[in-house]
């Protein structure tokens, strides 16, 4: 049976590939796709997550927006890595699926308690505010799905600061919050993702498909090329978010193990850590697992085979990137 998987992302250039990527696999049923801010503002990623539905031409699927800030902090947004629109660099459609009128929070609530206990997993690859407070607002999910994999985080350093990785830096008490309640979270953090590198030879696969989707993907790697070398000094951009539906799709794909897992909050140089405690076996009982390892080949023909599942899309016309964007 299909897993069925809920997606809380910020698009982004990695989450749109996480989400075509779900939309492709015939192992994910796609339940719903909600949004925060992160990336960018809230308006600006979730009318990225409508027009990457309507690149892939996936309906059926309701898309809601959540929290446009963090619990506690300032909203500090990704300008620097996704540019202004929050998904810079292609040329996008306008966006035809429509938005669900239900806040994120709440979509996300109905939908794990409609669905039987114990099968659905959220798959956050963003900043976890809607889901710390999801699970707040109803104590009674956190019994009911059955993992949280969540792109964030780090075994050691950072990328927005030396110790901190962006999704968890952006709201770390949501962080905090979704780390300690008792459902099974799997980490998969930058020790992972900065092995899935957009190599030529993977850009090179995933041109050959010649579908408008995997050009799609194309322009977006072509721009996160451009700002992972200008900010962080990589030669091939790191494709975080679609690691995470990857270790959902095949937990082969991802080498994990467990240990409890902690969050910093107040350190003047640490805020936003993620502490995961390896000395030693997990305690018993232990509810966290944090990645260590991919297998590059195996991530990588997963991402292909999803862009040619899902084929030619008849899509709307393009509109220029550099259109003024929702504020």
């Amino acid at each position: 049976m299909p897993k069925k998987v809920v997606i809380d992302c910020d698009p982004g250039h990695d989450d749109a590939i996480a989400i075509l990527l779900a939309h492709g696999n015939p192992e994910i049923e796609l339940l719903a796709v909600t949004t925060v801010m992160g990336n960018q503002t809230l308006p600006k990623v979730t009318r990225n997550a409508r027009v990457v539905a309507t690149i892939a031409g996936m309906t059926g699927v309701p898309i809601a927006a959540g929290n446009a800030r963090p619990l506690v902090r300032e909203l500090e947004v990704a300008e620097s890595i996704h540019g202004d629109s929050g998904l810079d660099g292609p040329v996008l459609p306008e966006p035809t699926v429509p938005l669900d009128p239900r806040h994120a929070v709440d979509l996300i609530i109905e939908t794990v308690m409609r669905e039987p206990a114990g099968t659905v997993t959220i798959v956050p690859t963003a900043a976890l505010t809607n889901i710390a407070m999801a699970a707040r607002r109803e104590p009674r999910i956190v019994e009911r799905v059955r993992e949280v994999v969540l792109m964030g985080g780090a075994l050691a350093g950072g990328n927005w600061s030396a110790t901190a990785e962006f999704n968890i830096v952006t709201d770390p008490e949501a962080a905090h919050i979704v780390v300690h309640e008792p459902w099974p979270v799997t980490m998969i953090g930058l020790d992972v993702t900065h092995q899935a590198l957009a190599t030529p030879d993977v850009r090179e696969r995933i041109a050959a498909i010649g579908t408008a989707p995997a050009r799609f993907v194309g322009e977006v790697l072509d721009f996160f090329a451009a700002t992972y070398l200008a900010e962080q000094g990589f030669t091939h951009p790191p494709v975080h978010d679609p690691c995470a539906v990857a270790r959902v799709i095949d937990p082969a794909v991802v080498t994990t193990r467990f240990a409890p897992l902690d969050i910093e909050l107040s350190g003047r140089l640490t805020t936003g850590m993620t502490v995961a405690d390896l000395r030693g076996p997990a305690p018993a009982g232990c509810t966290t697992q944090v990645g260590i390892g991919l297998d590059r080949d195996r991530f990588w023909d997963l991402v292909v085979d999803a862009l040619e599942r899902i084929g030619e899309v008849s899509a709307a016309p393009p509109v220029p990137s550099g259109s003024p964007a929702p504020r």
